[in-house]
């Protein structure tokens, strides 16, 4: 049996933890990520910006960065985190391993979203004598805006998932409670309202990333 009255403020302090996590690590992620990933599709030679030598350099950053598996990730920027934190453990030290790898991850599918879009609408767009840097973000990103909602809900839900590994290493959040409270103790019930509690917030997650992106493909 659950011993609700110890086990509920300890998830609900661990799930403030893991939202702090999250939605401070993406909001990094997504100026970052997409910062990278447009450019990286307009310095595509043959795009709008097309530079060989940028775009090998960007594509160099994000390649770098995007084999690495999260875990690996965590524990190699320990010094660079403690430098900027002052701490390699709790949950504000998960956020600059979380934001890296959320950038990349960002980078690459709004790189591919962008790549998708018609090449007449920069075809129209410069027909009507728009400027690169308008052609850019005035039609191509407009036009993937919907995909790249949808792209962001992706990467959002992954760093949920990362929170957990980042608890392994004691990042603090739902997957630190989950190993310290309900494995290590055996406490299977716990484990069970943790896991409930995951899923409910990934679909929260999904459904405002989905209504949000269904206003703009629609």
């Amino acid at each position: 049996m659950i011993d609700f009255g110890t086990v509920v403020p300890k998830v609900a302090d661990a799930l403030f933890e893991t939202l702090y996590m999250v939605t401070a690590a993406f909001l990094i992620a997504a100026v970052v990520g997409l910062s990278l990933g447009i450019f990286l599709f307009a310095t595509r030679p043959g795009q709008i910006l097309g530079n060989r030598a940028v775009h090998f350099v960007l594509n160099f950053v994000v390649n770098i960065f995007r084999p690495i598996p999260f875990i690996i990730l965590l524990v190699a920027l320990t010094p660079v985190t403690r430098a900027i934190i002052g701490t390699s453990i709790g949950p504000s030290a998960a956020i600059p391993p979380l934001a890296i790898a959320g950038a990349m991850g960002i980078a690459r599918v709004a790189e591919s979203n962008l790549v998708a879009v018609d090449p007449g609408v920069v075809e129209a767009a410069e027909a009507m004598g728009a400027r690169p840097l308008h052609i850019l973000f005035g039609f191509v990103v407009r036009e993937a805006f919907g995909p790249l909602l949808l792209s962001l809900t992706f990467i959002s839900i992954s760093l949920i998932d990362a929170t957990a590994v980042a608890g392994a290493v004691g990042g603090g959040g739902l997957g630190n409670l989950a190993l310290t409270y309900g494995y290590q103790r055996f406490d299977w019930a716990v484990m069970a309202l943790i896991i409930i509690v995951l899923i409910v917030l990934v679909q929260c997650v999904q459904f405002l990333g989905n209504w949000i992106a269904k206003r703009f493909i629609d």
